[in-house]
């Protein structure tokens, strides 16, 4: 699991506290609390072995080594050290308000402690009379204590029992004693070390216990071995483990001994824990595993309350409750947290802003429950510092009430109570509302009711003709009926929502579905390949406006269908109610990928497979965010454009910076290196699957900078272009380079310069100067980026013959369009006659004819905004740039739209006549 900051270090709106009121308890009021009585009665001589200020890790170390000093056995200095650190946090609390974070840091720390003295007191006491245990590679075996839930995520609470799993790395054999007498097996030594660790710990002497220990989360419960090697668990996890200790093990982490910690041995865990708890996909299957958890918390604390009302008001079981919180938390963390490594936390109060900060959980909510979970926590402490007694419900007695109500800085009970139930409520609806639905009822006198129906056939006389005919084929396929009765519960639950869905009218309005039928028959093609893959429909179940919003997405084009079919994963990003309103943000978008880089390496998984696969998932779930504000009419085809070339530049720059440290031998820490953009890249017209056209070039003295940068490049061009489980990210041409295909892959800055502005036998021709009026400096130094600019410049402006250079790009245009004929009663929005290329070679013309006395023709604005600047200049009659560029304008919006419904591109003569006209009046007022 990931190293996680102290809790609460990370939390920015801290539980305030009004003044306390005048005491109606002796001062100070920490006295009332019976167990603090105890303790300063028994411990007086001992108290100040402790500093004064919060017991940390170094002074319960002082304490420890004095009491040892003085005669105190192991077993007794660690008990004196955990009641004087009791006193000390209950007097910081009570008298003095510490934060949580405190309380919750010295008790996990006391327990760190604690067990690292007893993991060595018992070895040394194994060691002498059995030897060292010793695994196959030859070296000592070690033991690892896995703390589980609080004591993991380091918020232990003051009476808190810990969760404990015993591991050991190697099975082997012990070295036996001097004689070579006594061997045991790795598992029988440790075995033995964990029941001494549990009597120096556990035991409850006369100077009561350390702490309590459980070792239920263990493989197999109670029936299992108290110790089980790294293997041994692993298997475990493969062939028997359950949901819930998913849940269990997300907070896992080694607690001790603290040499195995500080080495970084115990990291090997981590490659058996993550693959367990966070799986590569969106796990939306947990929701019913956590339901039936949860489910039975509840009938458990009612079962303790039954006939008792007062255990009804518990502040960690009962609903709205610390517990509540806890699992809200960690499903979201479940669930996304393969995908999303930056939601891997232990601590609470981290996690919450961790959800915040990836929009899984509205800001003011995840403040509402860390408020709500601080408040819960510091009742909890006060509840158990009355008699140290590991409880969690309220006392019935009214001056405990009052005392606890006094302590947090409330006038009165009523207050108290007021604040406790508000917290309550709040946290028990979010709960609600994640989890939906309600426990299944039981029936009467405990009989179950009938199991809900699995067979589609009395749905199909509701649904559509053609829908119907389409479910009818399922009724009898292999693959649905070889599906798991839940997995076929849910799928008529999918199926019969579908038909509610249909009901609706169709309509061509905008943010309507014109194609209902359309969109559910593609639904069914989406889904049936996936039907094994049960997490999808479990996700779908789970969130019913996913599945409307799917609908309605798929209804409304074809190509979201085909991408859907490509990345199915990237459904979940219809469960944001804000994702249709917002646009593509470079710098959020970058910082979450960064975020989930940094999680991954603190893990150990930064791999390349890894990193390859965290930036396509990125990718996909962007493009498809910015595809449904498109079919749902929120954006234009200019924003579209905008948005997918943004995308694209910001893919590639983090992917030139995760790639570089991958080159063998490189030699720089930063390449001096740059990607110039061409085509639709470098005017910023990309469209959904659109290719690269990228040139690589590089600024280095170094006599090895030619070899690095080109293997470099060949491994970007990889990084980019490899398929992967998630696919791949773009196809890149380098055709653009200088001699195109001829041509090194990457080239020195100098000789691109050269080859551009005719320097030299080699020198670029007409229809790369064309291609120069859309490049554009798209990623590298700055330096190179100004240099690039002024080569650009140069390039447009140079001095040529109009008449030449207009009969080369005349000539060219014929070239194009006699390889993309067209019939006679067709209009092929691009390639014909008044197509869209004409608009764009007149562009080209007039920029390379005009720019050097026109200098407002030389950025890279776009064709449209080009063809207003030429009318501007007097370079275009009046009207004929403004109308051209308004066709331009709309035979894009047309064939962006074909291309969404994977629709011809060719109308017929009659269509877009106005557009074609005003495309021929440029073309003829600029080459005729």
């Amino acid at each position: 699991m990931t190293a996680s900051p102290q809790p609460g270090s990370t939390h920015p709106h801290p539980v305030s506290h009004r003044p306390s009121p005048p005491p109606s308890f002796p001062s100070p009021v920490s006295g009332h609390s019976r167990f603090v009585q105890r303790l300063r009665r028994r411990y007086a001589a001992e108290l100040s072995l402790l500093p004064p200020g919060a017991p940390v890790l170094a002074h319960m170390a002082a304490a420890y080594e004095s009491l040892r000093s003085r005669g105190d056995n192991v077993a007794d200095a660690l008990r004196t050290v955990r009641q004087l650190v009791m006193e000390r946090l209950i007097t910081l609390d009570c008298d003095e308000q510490a934060p949580l974070a405190v309380v919750t840091t010295a008790v996990t720390e006391l327990a760190e402690f604690a067990l690292d003295v007893a993991c060595h007191e018992a070895c040394a006491e194994l060691d002498a009379m059995h030897g060292s245990p010793i695994g196959a590679n030859g070296e000592r075996a070690q033991l690892w204590v896995v703390g589980m839930g609080k004591l993991g995520a380091r918020e232990l609470n003051v009476s808190s029992d810990i969760d404990l799993i015993y591991l050991y790395d190697n099975d082997g054999e012990t070295a036996g004693d001097v004689d070579g007498r006594g061997k045991l097996s790795n598992q029988e030594y440790f075995a033995r070390a964990v029941k001494r660790i549990y009597a120096l710990v556990g035991d409850t002497t006369e100077h009561g216990f350390v702490f309590r220990i459980d070792l239920a989360l263990r493989p197999n419960g109670n029936s299992g071995p108290s110790v089980v090697s790294l293997d041994a668990l692993e298997e475990y996890f493969q062939v028997q483990g359950r949901e819930w200790e998913r849940f269990a093990w997300l907070k896992s982490r080694v607690v001790a001994p603290r040499s195995v910690v500080t080495s970084g041995s115990a990291q090997a865990l981590r490659g058996v824990v993550l693959p367990f708890v966070f799986r590569r996909y969106l796990d939306y299957s947990v929701f019913d595993s956590l339901r039936t958890l949860h489910r039975q918390i509840r009938e458990q604390a009612s079962r303790r309350s039954a006939g008792r009302p007062e255990r009804a008001n518990d502040v960690k079981l009962s609903r709205g409750g610390i517990r509540e919180i806890e699992f809200t938390v960690q499903l979201l963390q479940v669930v996304r947290g393969g995908q999303f490594p930056e939601l891997r936390t232990r601590p609470t109060l981290d996690a919450l802003q961790r959800l915040a900060r990836a929009n899984l959980m509205p800001q003011e909510m995840a403040d509402a429950l860390a408020s709500a979970y601080e408040f819960l926590r510091r009742v909890e402490h006060r509840i158990q510092y009355l008699d140290d007694q590991q409880t969690h419900v309220l006392p019935v007695n009214d001056d405990d009430v009052r005392w606890i109500a006094q302590t947090l800085g409330y006038a009165d009970c009523c207050e108290f109570l007021a604040q406790l139930d508000t917290h309550r409520e709040l946290v028990a609806q979010e709960f609600d509302k994640l989890l939906g639905g309600k426990a299944p009822c039981k029936g009467c006198n405990g009989g179950g009711r009938s199991a809900p129906p699995t067979d589609l056939s009395d749905l199909i006389e509701e649904l559509p003709e053609a829908f119907a005919e389409r479910i009818k084929a399922w009724r009898d396929n292999p693959r649905i009926l070889a599906l798991r009765d839940e997995t076929r519960v849910r799928l008529r639950q999918l199926v019969q929502r579908t038909g509610q869905w249909l009901r609706e009218p169709d309509s061509e309005a905008p943010g309507k579905v014109g194609h209902h039928i359309e969109g559910a028959l593609r639904w069914a093609d989406w889904i049936e390949p996936l039907l094994r893959r049960e997490n999808y429909i479990a996700l779908l179940v789970e969130r019913p406006a996913v599945q409307e919003r799917l609908l309605r997405l798929l209804g409304s084009a074809k190509w979201p269908a085909r991408y859907l079919m490509q990345h199915p994963g990237v459904i979940d990003e219809l469960a944001s109610d804000e994702m249709l309103s917002g646009r593509f943000v470079v710098s959020e978008f970058e910082r979450e990928l960064e975020a989930r880089r940094a999680s991954l390496m603190r893990t150990g998984e930064a791999d390349e497979e890894r990193l390859l696969n965290l930036l396509r998932h990125a990718h996909h779930a962007e493009v498809f965010r910015t595809l449904a504000r498109d079919v749902d009419g929120r954006i234009t085809v200019e924003q579209v454009a905008d948005d997918l070339s943004a995308l694209a530049d910001s893919v590639l720059r983090v992917t030139a910076q995760w790639c570089w440290p991958h080159v063998r031998n490189p030699h720089r820490d930063q390449p001096q290196f740059a990607i110039i953009g061409y085509g639709k890249l470098g005017g910023k017209e990309l469209g959904y699957g659109s290719d690269l056209d990228i040139v690589f070039v590089y600024d280095d003295d170094d006599d090895r900078a030619g070899e690095v940068y080109a293997a470099y490049v060949r491994k970007l061009i990889n990084w980019l272009t490899v398929q992967t489980r998630e696919g791949d990210l773009f196809e890149i041409d380098t055709a653009l380079r200088p001699n195109g295909n001829s041509g090194l892959l990457t080239t020195s800055f100098e000789a691109y310069e050269k080859y551009q502005l005719g320097r030299g036998s080699n020198t670029a021709w007409t229809w790369e100067h064309q291609a120069m009026t859309r490049a554009r400096f798209v990623l590298g130094e700055p330096s190179l980026g100004e240099r690039f600019d002024r080569v650009r410049e140069a390039v447009i402006t140079a001095p040529r013959d109009h008449e030449a250079l207009k009969a080369e790009i005349v000539a060219m245009r014929e070239k194009v369009r006699a390889a993309r004929p067209v019939k006679p009663d067709r209009f092929d929005v691009k390639h014909s006659v008044g197509g869209m290329v004409d608009a764009e070679f007149a562009v080209q013309f007039l920029l390379l004819s005009a720019a050097k006395d026109h200098p407002e023709l030389i950025p890279n604005v776009g064709n449209i905004a080009l063809l207003l600047r030429a009318e501007g200049a007097g370079l275009l009659p009046e009207g004929v740039g403004q109308k051209a560029a308004a066709a331009y304008r709309e035979l894009r919006r047309v064939q962006h739209r074909a291309r969404l419904n994977e629709e011809p591109t060719q109308v017929p003569l009659t269509s877009l006549v106005a557009e074609r006209e005003a495309m021929l009046a440029l073309w003829k007022a600029v080459f005729d």
